[in-house]
């Protein structure tokens, strides 16, 4: 398969590890050193605390499904930027209604390590969010930041780490 090929699959990956809630698969999407920003106070900086923190908060889902596409993949060398949607959905039953559901896109960073590409660094962003935000509250005490982000606005700011990789060439 080809470098981007692989981009795309451990994109995908993602998806299926957190909708199976099998978090040993995020061995093979991300690196150890991972930096992953979904907004507000939800950052890790370590694969060990993002694998601990989604599974306390995916654990009471009945079922979520992350669907990425228009996945966009630059490559210079053992580094690649990718900039995909995503649509996310979350069910769970609270009062109010059983469902979230959300889209937005992944700026993410991948370096190749021992011939396997990996995440180091994730930026998500929501565009738009519907349903009940009360199925988010998974977690005692921490309530879900639902902040919107342009995504023209975001670049029009150079804050879009694949755009300026793709500009630099």
């Amino acid at each position: 398969m080809s470098d981007k090929t692989n981009v795309i699959a451990v994109l995908n990956l993602y998806a299926l590890a957190v909708d199976t809630q099998r978090w040993d698969l995020f061995n093979d999407a991300f690196t150890e050193d991972v930096h992953a920003d979904f907004g507000g106070a939800a950052v890790w900086t370590t694969l060990a605390t993002l694998k601990r923190d989604f599974a306390a908060i995916h654990s009471p889902f009945n079922a979520t499904q992350h669907v990425t596409t228009n996945h966009n993949v630059t490559i210079h060398g053992d580094t690649a930027h990718s900039l995909s949607y995503v649509h996310g959905r979350f069910i769970r039953q609270v009062p109010g209604g059983n469902m979230f559901e959300s889209t937005g896109w992944y700026d993410d960073r991948l370096v190749k390590t021992r011939g396997e590409w990996r995440i180091v660094h994730r930026v998500r962003r929501m565009v738009w969010w519907g349903g009940n935000p009360k199925v988010l509250e998974t977690v005692e005490g921490i309530k879900v930041e639902h902040k919107l982000d342009s995504l023209s606005a975001e670049a029009t700011a150079g804050r879009l780490a694949y755009l300026r990789a793709i500009a630099a060439g």
